[in-house]
């Protein structure tokens, strides 16, 4: 199971055109929603990586190091062809495989470089890697039944939803000081994305359990410096 704990889940966007004033001469700044901010936000692209043998089978897939499909490396060609007008500044992707091979593929014809960061990567499930839903119910079913219910319960061996918040926040944070008025895309996984677009709407642990994301899908959040976020896009696929 790929994700968030109920289904293998548990566990393009437009530009912007250049500015004649320098940032300190700008008024406020009105991106999506009802967020208005005086500077700049930092536009952060969350794709999710293609098709493992993992997530076929419903599998829990946290650590572990599957590759990614035949059909997992045409989901990632078609959502870099999604972004292909889309201004990259830079890529951040978790360290996995499967990550890493999707970020390549948007990154084909751009000459990035593409940045290793460790905050990225999916959720460690422990002693339910590999594992179905139902296998590790079975296995642990009075621990599997706390974990399900409560985000700092953690899989045996593993790492609860809680401490996923932590690392996550923490890239966010730097990425939006570090790349200031840009546009960064991070390729991960389920959770990391679920939980990047908790905190930009700034809702409580219902969403790692209620939102689906496919594979291969794009969702977008601006952040802002004074720590306001505005999401403006959710789970964009190519169609596959």
């Amino acid at each position: 199971m790929t994700g968030a704990p109920t289904d293998p889940q548990v566990g393009g966007p437009e530009e912007r055109g250049p500015e004649k004033r320098r940032p300190e001469e700008r008024g406020p700044v009105q991106r999506g929603g009802w967020t208005t901010s005086a500077h700049e936000p930092t536009r952060v692209i969350l794709l999710r990586h293609g098709q493992t043998p993992a997530s076929v089978q419903r599998l829990y897939s946290g650590r572990g190091n599957p590759s990614l499909t035949d059909a997992g490396r045409e989901q990632a060609r078609r959502a870099a062809d999604l972004l292909r007008d889309t201004r990259i500044d830079a890529i951040l992707t978790s360290p996995l495989d499967r990550a890493r091979q999707t970020a390549d593929a948007v990154n084909a014809g751009r000459g990035l470089t593409v940045e290793v960061e460790d905050g990225l990567i999916e959720t460690d499930f422990g002693a339910w890697e590999g594992l179905s839903f139902g296998a590790a119910r079975e296995r642990d079913p009075e621990l599997h039944s706390r974990w399900l219910g409560d985000t700092a319960v953690a899989a045996p061996g593993g790492e609860s939803f809680d401490e996923v918040h932590a690392r996550v926040a923490a890239v966010l944070e730097r990425v939006a000081i570090e790349h200031a008025g840009r546009t960064v895309l991070l390729v991960s996984h389920v959770t990391p994305i679920k939980t990047a677009l908790r905190i930009a709407l700034d809702v409580g642990p219902q969403l790692l359990y209620r939102l689906h994301l496919d594979l291969a899908s794009i969702s977008i959040a601006d952040f802002y410096p004074d720590g306001v976020a505005s999401v403006r896009q959710v789970n964009r696929t190519a169609g596959l």
